[in-house]
């Protein structure tokens, strides 16, 4: 019995219902605008710099030089759809996916 009690003590009365209402408005605002600012400031910067890597590896051509995401230094000998063949030494060639070139030098 003790605890029913207690729960309707803490149930809000009649008269908070039009503040109450005024409070979540308020609430959901500030929520809309933190959503908005993490979007200026995280997601679309990110989006941004897929962008420009997306282009960076469709401009690679073979003999250009390149930095793996692993700090592989090497030129392009072969491309292909999805992959790229790197000369890393005389006689030495490795096969990486495209995502895995980090910059183009």
């Amino acid at each position: 019995m003790n605890l029913l009690s207690n729960l309707m003590l803490m149930a809000p009365s009649q008269g908070d219902g039009a503040s109450a209402g005024g409070g979540m408005f308020s609430m959901l605002i500030m929520f809309g605008l933190v959503m908005v600012v993490m979007y200026f400031f995280m997601i679309r910067p990110q989006q941004k710099r897929q962008k420009e890597h997306q282009q960076m590896l469709s401009a690679i051509k073979k003999g250009d030089k390149v930095i793996t995401t692993a700090g592989i230094h090497g030129t392009v000998s072969e491309t292909d759809e999805k992959t790229m063949t790197l000369q890393i030494a005389d006689n030495v060639k490795i096969k990486f996916e495209k995502t895995a070139i980090a910059n183009k030098q």
